[in-house]
This record gives C-alpha cells, structure tokens and sequence, in this order.
C-alpha cells in the first residue's frame, strides 16, 4: 500500500456541474483504499438520494457564517446567494489521521484555493465535458433542478471551462470508461512520487 497521507498529500477534482466529476471521484474511491473522500460542508438542502455525513454535512446558512467566523473551514465559498460550501479543518485531520489520502470534489473556485493552499502536495484534476450541449443534457437528465437553475449552472460552466487551464491536468469525461482510467494513471503518478 503506497501511503503519502503523512505528506498531506491530495487529490482535487473540480469542474464545472454535470461534467460526471463526482461518477469519476466514486470509480476511484471503489479502485484505491488508501484514498478517502473529503466530505464537504453545504448550506443547501439534500437533492435526490444525498445523505447527511456521507455526501456532504449539511448546515444552515447561520451556522456555516458562525464557522466561517470561527475559522474552522480550510477554504470556503459562497457558490450562489446564500449557498456556502467549504472544507472543514476537521475533516482533513480525520482522513490523514486514518492513514489515508484526501479527495476534494468541489466546484472550480474551491479547487483553486485548494492548489493555492496546498501546492506541491495537491494534484489538481479539472474534469472537461465534452461540450455545452453534451453539459446541459446531462444536467436535464438529473432531473434536480428547475429551468432557472439550469440556466444559472450553465452560464457558471461557461466561465468555470476558462478556468480549466490553472488546473495540474484537464481530463475531457467523453468516455466514462477512458476518463476514468487517465483520472487513475494521473494520481498513481502523483501519489509515487
């Protein structure tokens, strides 16, 4: 088992919604033990089959504000108007705690600050639909969000794709299968060094 979680090592997957990050991040997960995914905090409520604890923590707006205040987030941001996700500091102290190494899933402005915090010892992965059409299917076939939203998502995935660029390496989820195996061949790498 190759373990550099003691390096507080990691691996960030951004990109923008509905590019198949968080398909990625499980196919991974299920393939290396030694990875451990790094459960975010968020002012929203649940969509769809999400758990509290296992997809994210979900808090209300107060006190996501109070733990800003309280500095216990690594990084934060307020994605829409009153929609916070951040990293708790607890959570990066549980998994490299276990021995394990952190995976982030988070939107594109995270996954910069992230990089930015963590540098040399973060791979950071932007995951690529293969285009606007191709994004905007696949948000309509979750069947979780109104029209307005959609809307709002995909104007973001727009100015988050101009973004790709600042990431360790871009992989296009065209290919479910192939994206997975490049995801995997990039952070075997990252983690041998």
């Amino acid at each position: 088992m190759i373990n550099k979680a003691k390096e507080g090592k990691c691996i960030i997957f951004s990109a923008p919604s509905g590019a198949g990050k968080t398909t990625i991040v499980r196919a991974l997960l299920a393939e290396i033990d030694y990875l451990s995914f790094s459960i975010s905090a968020c002012s929203r409520a649940p969509r769809g089959k999400e758990k509290a604890g296992v997809d994210y923590y979900f808090i209300s707006v107060e006190e996501f504000q109070a733990k800003i205040l309280e500095n216990d987030f690594v990084e934060w941001e307020e994605v829409y108007t009153n929609n916070y996700y951040g990293t708790l500091k607890s959570e990066l102290s549980r998994i490299w705690d276990s021995g394990k190494t952190v995976v982030f899933d988070v939107d594109v402005i995270g996954g910069l600050h992230l990089k930015e915090i963590f540098k040399e010892n973060a791979l950071a992965i932007f995951i690529k639909p293969p285009n606007q059409d191709v994004l905007e299917d696949r948000l309509r076939k979750r069947n979780t969000e109104t029209e307005d939203k959609i809307q709002i998502r995909i104007k973001k995935a727009k100015e988050e794709v101009l973004r790709a660029g600042k990431f360790d390496t871009i992989i296009e989820n065209d290919i479910l299968e192939q994206a997975i195996a490049s995801v995997r061949e990039q952070v075997l790498k990252f983690l041998s060094r």
